[in-house]
């Protein structure tokens, strides 16, 4: 198993779904987490279910596309478990609006929490890495970025700018020690998705005939932070079971 013994990791939207995930295999593999969430009580079980397998978590509850609450919770991050290596930038909204009744409201809301958020978070963290010449970032993007959807105008093109922003920081970061990649879930069993979808007919129309685990995602996101991956840069790893082919 990969080892991320001694490792500092933060996970923005951690409380639930695939944020828990990602937060529970990192602190298997031996990094410490903090978990980050507007849910102070979803962050909270996350460190829970952590501790009680044995790993060292924190929870951090805050807005991550506040400048402000970034930084505070940056702070607090630091005071409990020192410089941060590892970032995997997960947070993020979703809602389905056709494109005629999508109001500016709604788009600059979608791209504050899925785009500005990730670049605040990143912002705020990347000082650590680059002073020890070591660190990992991972986003979490979105399948509908590389193919497009109905009725997601606003989320595609948040998750589009996510992808962008992760190749401009790769290529800046590549001689320092940073690697900076992307994650684009397709499909994948949580709460959200439960909401919106019947999982077991579209699931039956996809190549694996079944949807995605939380776990497959993590896996995917615990490879790219590894010592393993250090030759891994700019890259989208899409985990999606084959319903996608891009």
């Amino acid at each position: 198993m990969m080892s991320l013994k001694g490792k500092n990791a933060v996970v923005t939207g951690g409380g639930r779904g695939l944020g828990r995930a990602i937060a529970s295999v990192l602190a298997a593999q031996g990094a410490a987490v903090a978990v980050w969430d507007l849910n102070a009580e979803g962050a909270q079980e996350t460190v829970a279910a952590i501790t009680a397998a044995g790993g060292r978590a924190i929870a951090v509850a805050g807005d991550a596309a506040d400048a402000a609450a970034v930084a505070d919770a940056a702070d607090r991050t630091r005071q409990q478990l020192g410089a941060i290596n590892i970032l995997v930038n997960n947070a993020g909204i979703t809602n389905y609006v056709p494109f005629t009744d999508l109001t500016e409201e709604a788009w600059d809301h979608m791209i504050r929490i899925n785009l500005k958020g990730p670049y605040l978070v990143t912002r705020a963290l990347v000082p650590d890495m680059l002073e020890g010449g070591w660190g990992r970032i991972v986003n979490i993007s979105s399948s509908s970025a590389q193919t497009g959807a109905p009725a997601l105008g606003h989320y595609a093109a948040s998750k589009g700018g996510v992808i962008g922003f992760t190749k401009a920081l790769a290529i800046e970061f590549a001689g320092k020690g940073i690697t900076v990649n992307n994650v684009p879930p397709g499909f994948v069993d949580t709460p959200l998705l439960r909401e919106g979808f019947d999982l077991d007919s579209v699931a039956a129309k996809m190549p694996m005939k079944r949807p995605g685990k939380p776990e497959d995602i993590a896996y995917a996101v615990a490879y790219l932070v590894s010592e393993e991956a250090a030759y891994v840069t700019g890259q989208t790893l899409s985990v999606n079971g084959g319903r996608y082919l891009v």
